[in-house]
């Protein structure tokens, strides 16, 4: 089956993460790689806990707590800095690839979307900054269910929306967890290892994995 639609996750695949305390890294001091490393952390974390327990609260409520947790843990940060980076991660950077690669499959006649744990302002936030309001026709978050990824009923905003089978979408994640559980789903899954890391869920393999999106 050819492919209809190309799906993106937003945070780590399409927007860099760790630009916002990259941008504050003299301020943040020496550790400010394993600073941001935990903010990452702690954010995916609440996210799965949350939607196993049936408390949903949105990705940007989950951010500032797991922010705070990550000041607790680093008492050598500057918590002045709570501000600035929060502020920084409404308009993290764009991989350098992205806005070329997506214009790219667009040209194709398929349809371009983002699938994201993201809450809506967050994500139309990093997109306009990014300049790809022309590229990307819907952008999907998880806040219309109250449920995070890996839960199946998120893919299937996609399907639902677009009236597609499974495997007439292809994902693409830099999160090996989220690579899984769409290809649990049914999804043509890539996986992008832009962090060389070792593979997991190989009960659930990408279709492709690959070091960045240029190749897509």
């Amino acid at each position: 089956m050819s492919t209809a639609a190309y799906v993106f996750d937003a945070y780590g695949t399409l927007f860099d993460v760790h630009a916002a305390v990259r941008r504050h890294a003299e301020r943040a001091g020496p550790d400010y790689q394993v600073f941001s490393e935990m903010w990452r952390a702690k954010q995916l974390e609440y996210s799965w806990v949350r939607t196993l327990m049936g408390a949903y609260r949105d990705f940007w409520s989950l951010t500032e707590e797991a922010l705070d947790y990550t000041f607790e843990r680093f008492p050598g940060v500057d918590r002045k800095l709570r501000a600035d980076l929060l502020a920084a991660y409404w308009t993290l950077d764009c991989y350098p690839e992205v806005p070329a690669v997506l214009k790219d499959i667009k040209a194709r006649g398929a349809k371009v979307a983002i699938l994201s744990n993201g809450s809506p302002l967050m994500l139309a936030a990093a997109v306009k900054n990014a300049a790809l309001e022309t590229v990307i026709d819907d952008v999907f978050s998880v806040d219309a269910l109250g449920l995070y990824k890996t839960a199946p009923a998120v893919y299937e905003i996609v399907t639902t929306t677009y009236r597609l089978y499974p495997d007439a979408v292809s994902f693409q994640s830099s999160n090996r967890w989220d690579a899984a559980g769409a290809k649990k789903f049914g999804f043509r899954t890539v996986w992008l290892n832009r962090s060389r890391m070792p593979d997991e869920y190989r009960d659930f393999p990408p279709d492709l994995i690959l070091p960045s999106l240029e190749s897509l």
